[in-house]
C-alpha cells in the first residue's frame, strides 16, 4: 500500500457531511459529490457523482471512479448534496475495501 493521500481527511469529511468537493482531474475542473472512499489494488479511489465539469452541469448524471492520487487542488465546498440512486452500497466491488461511505 502506498502512503496515505493528503486529501483523504477532506474526502472523509465530505462524505460524512455530504458536502461537494472541487478538484482538478486530467486538467478539468470538477465539482464532485463523493459517495464512497475505498481501496482498489492498494490505492485509494473515490466514487462520486460529477455535479459540475468546468463550471457546467454534465449532460447526464453518472457515478464515476477517481483515483485520489489523480485529483489535485482538492478543496471542500459549501455545496450540499443528497445521495444518488446511482450509488449501490452493496455492490460487490466495494466488499471488504470500504474506508468510508455515505450513510455508513
Amino acid at each position: 500500500m502506498t502512503a496515505p493521500d493528503p486529501s483523504t481527511p477532506l474526502f472523509l469529511e465530505a462524505i460524512v457531511k455530504q458536502q461537494a468537493v472541487a478538484a482538478t482531474y486530467n486538467r478539468v475542473e470538477l465539482t464532485l459529490a463523493p459517495h464512497i472512499l475505498y481501496t482498489k489494488h492498494g490505492d485509494l479511489h473515490v466514487d462520486a457523482v460529477t455535479l459540475e465539469r468546468d463550471g457546467r452541469p454534465p449532460k447526464e448524471a453518472k457515478l464515476g471512479t477517481f483515483k485520489l492520487a489523480g485529483l489535485s487542488a482538492v478543496r471542500l465546498t459549501p455545496r450540499r448534496w443528497e445521495p444518488s440512486a446511482l450509488y449501490e452500497a452493496a455492490a460487490e466491488r466495494y466488499q471488504g475495501e470500504v474506508v468510508m461511505a455515505v450513510g455508513g
